[in-house]
């Protein structure tokens, strides 16, 4: 019974780790924002390029994600509330909000760690 018991209680910290694990992606990261201000994202929200929100392929909408900028160790929290990037191996786009606080909305992209919150 004791056995059982351990056994119950280790796959269930197993389930809770894997179910709880951050996620974690490394790759390039762009901005967008001019020519999208004030229309419809794929989440449904009017996108506001002043607010600290981002566009990926898969997160679901409403994801939080914490983006380190590998460069500079820089790191911000978005809300995933569009799709994209559909340019290259870019992982994330940001809004020019997030770009800016991030520090490379001059230089247009940047290599970017991502984990969810």
């Amino acid at each position: 019974m004791i056995r059982k018991n351990l056994s119950i209680a280790a796959l269930a910290a197993v389930m809770f780790s894997v179910s709880s694990a951050a996620y974690a992606q490394c790759g390039g990261a762009s901005w967008y924002g001019p020519g999208f201000n004030g229309k419809t994202a794929a989440s449904g929200e009017i996108f506001n390029e002043n607010a600290m929100t981002a566009a990926h392929r898969s997160l679901p909408f409403g994801t939080k994600v914490k983006v380190t900028d590998q460069r500079t160790g820089s790191e911000i929290e978005v809300t995933i509330n569009d799709r994209g990037p559909f340019v290259g191996k870019r992982i994330i786009d940001l809004s020019k909000a997030a770009a800016t606080k991030l520090g490379f909305r001059n230089r247009g992209v940047t290599s970017v760690c991502l984990s969810q919150l």
